[in-house]
């Protein structure tokens, strides 16, 4: 059974950090582009960050650069969005999607599996 599973979301005061995790069973991590996405209440979901299977490369939103970083542990099957300095404009459900191109992108037609999300919620 394929599924990917998010984890690592919460509550946290802005300028604070959260690590999420996007788990892979079912298939093989490594051999697939990944992308983060986020929906905020009442706004339409929007890719955030991905990171290519084919070499490693990676692209992020101009409104999370500097502040974000995906990165992968193959050996786990995990696919991390280490997100620093947040503000509450970052709250939302955050889910991983993997696409088997191997050039990642964050259009959200390419993507072939789907986790059911995290929240991440930044407030004082």
């Amino acid at each position: 059974q394929v599924q990917l599973v998010e984890s690592g979301g919460g509550l946290v005061q802005p300028g604070g950090s959260l690590r999420l995790s996007c788990t892979a069973s079912g298939f093989i991590l490594d051999y697939y582009s990944i992308g983060w996405f986020r929906q905020a209440p009442g706004k339409e979901r929007e890719g955030v960050s991905c990171i290519s299977g084919s070499d490693g490369s990676t692209y992020y939103v101009d409104s999370v650069k500097g502040r974000f970083t995906i990165s992968r542990d193959n050996a786990k099957n995990t696919v991390y969005l280490q997100m620093n300095s947040l503000k509450p404009e970052d709250t939302a459900v955050y889910s991983c999607a993997a696409d088997w191109r191997p050039h990642c992108s964050i259009q959200e037609g390419n993507y072939d599996y789907w986790g059911q999300g995290t929240q991440v919620t930044v407030s004082s």
